[in-house]
């Protein structure tokens, strides 16, 4: 940071390379939109180059930068004035024969496949009906692999609040997929 904050353009640079995949990464789990995760995600490295300056050596870095990314999404969701209820997911290309092959003894069933992609399918939609705070708990804890510490720092609340939230979003998703449940 110091490097970047002294004008190193390759410094800066190194940076948004280290970084690029978890904070589009992020985007993508929170807008479940490909062009707008890539729009927000160019704008958190251009709100970082902008803010150099007021980044506090005392909080890690990528603490900071999630919150900025979390705060960008949850900022798009504000000014569209809605949140998305559906996920949309690119349809299979019916012209392509290059999916005409033998099939591979060792995979999966055909049935499985197709139980694994609904399940999938089911997942991403019940995810992308959660609001846009659970659903930033949810993608920094179970996406992400951030402590309940470091969830609430970047999103400037408390542990508690952080556990309120997942728990509440947990809780949410399992009734969303209760339907889906196997009948054992």
């Amino acid at each position: 940071m110091a490097r970047i904050r002294d004008g190193e353009s390759s410094a800066f640079r190194m940076l948004v390379e280290r970084h690029y995949q978890k904070v589009f990464g992020l985007a993508m789990s929170m807008v479940r939109n490909r062009d707008d995760a890539l729009d927000l995600t160019q704008e958190a490295f251009l709100h970082v180059h902008r803010s150099i300056g007021g980044f506090r050596y005392s909080a890690k870095f990528s603490t900071w930068l999630y919150r900025i990314v979390t705060n960008l999404c949850i900022d798009h969701f504000r000014r569209a004035g809605r949140f998305p209820q559906t996920v949309e997911l690119a349809p299979a290309d019916e012209n392509d024969s290059s999916s005409a092959q033998w099939p591979d003894p060792s995979a999966e069933r055909p049935d499985d496949a197709v139980h694994r992609s609904e399940m999938r399918r089911a997942l991403e939609q019940a995810f992308a009906q959660l609001s846009p705070p659970h659903r930033a708990v949810m993608a920094l804890r179970e996406l992400e692999g951030l402590s309940y510490e470091e969830i609430a720092a970047v999103l400037g609340c408390s542990i508690g609040t952080v556990m309120s939230r997942l728990h509440y979003a947990r809780k949410r998703l399992q009734s969303l997929l209760r339907p889906y449940r196997p009948t054992n």
